[in-house]
C-alpha cells in the first residue's frame, strides 16, 4: 500500500514525457507510454488492493502524506493520499477501463497527425481522475476534479481545426464550470465552519455540531449536489454530454466510463458523511 503513490503517478509521467519529447518518438514508443503507463497504473493498482485486502490496514484505512502546500493559520492543507474499500474500487475502475480504452486508442487514432499529443492529453485525463478518487482533502479532490474538465476541453476540442468542435469544448467547459463553482463554495462553507479540510475530519466535525437537518448541513450538500450535477451531466447541467460526441470516440468512452461522469458520483459517496445530515437533499 505505500506504493499506492504510484498509480497516479505513472500516468502522470506518461504525459509529461510525451508532452516534452512525444513529437520526436516513434509511433510505437508512444503507444507504449501512452498505454503502457496506464497499464502499469492498473498493474499497482491491483497489487495496492491485494495487500489492502490481504492485510489490511488499522480502520480499514492507509493514509500517505508527501507535502504541506501551505500553512496559514489552522489552513494547512496536504498533498495526501487517502485509500479506503471506496477509493480502492475507484483506481481499479479507473486504471483498468483506462488502459484498455487507451489500448484501444492505438489504433483508433493511428493515422492522426497529433498522434502523441492525443495520448499525452489522455494520460493527463487518467491522472487528474486517480488524484481526484485518492485525496485525502477537499483542496486535492479539487485539483484533480478541475484537472479532468481541463482535460475533457482539451479531447473534445481536439480535432480543433473544426469550428463545431471548438464550440463543444467551450460549452462542456463553460457548463461544468457552473457546478464547480457551487461546489467551491460548499467548500469555504465547510471549511468556514468546520476549521477543516480534511474529509474524514469534515464528517466527524459536521456529525459533532450539525444537527440533521440543520440549515449549514442542507446549504453544504445542496452546493455538493450541483457540483456533482454539473460534472455528471445530471438535468439541468446535462446539455454539455452530448457534444461531448465532438471529440475522438475514445475520449466520450473515457469521459463516460472513467472519468468525468463517474467524479460527481463519487463526490457524493466520498462526502456521504454531510449528506446524511441533510435528508432533504
Amino acid at each position: 500500500m505505500e506504493y499506492a503513490w504510484l498509480v497516479p503517478a505513472l500516468p502522470m509521467g506518461g504525459f509529461v514525457v510525451l508532452t516534452l519529447a512525444g513529437r520526436r518518438l516513434p509511433r510505437w514508443l508512444i503507444s507504449l507510454i501512452g498505454a503502457g503507463s496506464v497499464g502499469g497504473a492498473a498493474v499497482a493498482a491491483l497489487f495496492v488492493g491485494i495487500d489492502f485486502l490481504v492485510s489490511p490496514p488499522p480502520d480499514f484505512h492507509f493514509s500517505q502524506s508527501f507535502w504541506t502546500w501551505a500553512s496559514i493559520g489552522e489552513f494547512r492543507p496536504e498533498f495526501s493520499l487517502y485509500l479506503d474499500a471506496l477509493s480502492l474500487v475507484m483506481i481499479l475502475v479507473v486504471t483498468f477501463v483506462g488502459f484498455l480504452i487507451h489500448f484501444f486508442s492505438i489504433d483508433f487514432m493511428g493515422e492522426d497527425a497529433d498522434f502523441s499529443r492525443f495520448f499525452s492529453y489522455m494520460n493527463l485525463f487518467v491522472g487528474f481522475m486517480l488524484i481526484l478518487v485518492l485525496a485525502d482533502n477537499l483542496l486535492l479532490l479539487l485539483l484533480g476534479w478541475e484537472g479532468v474538465g481541463l482535460c475533457s476541453y482539451l479531447l473534445i476540442g481536439f480535432w480543433y481545426a473544426n469550428s463545431e468542435n471548438g464550440k463543444a469544448a467551450i460549452k462542456a467547459f463553460v457548463v461544468t464550470r457552473i457546478g464547480d463553482v457551487a461546489f467551491l463554495i460548499a467548500i469555504f462553507l465547510l471549511f468556514t465552519n468546520l476549521e477543516t479540510l480534511n474529509i474524514q475530519e469534515l464528517a466527524e466535525r459536521a456529525a459533532a455540531q450539525w444537527p440533521v437537518g440543520s440549515s449549514l448541513a442542507v446549504w453544504a450538500a445542496a452546493l455538493l449536489l450541483i457540483g456533482a450535477v454539473g460534472k455528471s451531466a445530471q438535468l439541468p447541467l446535462q446539455v454539455w454530454l452530448p457534444d461531448a460526441m465532438a471529440g475522438p470516440t475514445p475520449v466520450s468512452a473515457l469521459i463516460h466510463e472513467a472519468t468525468m461522469v463517474a467524479a460527481g458520483v463519487y463526490l457524493i459517496a466520498r462526502m456521504n458523511g454531510i449528506f446524511t445530515l441533510a435528508p432533504s437533499i
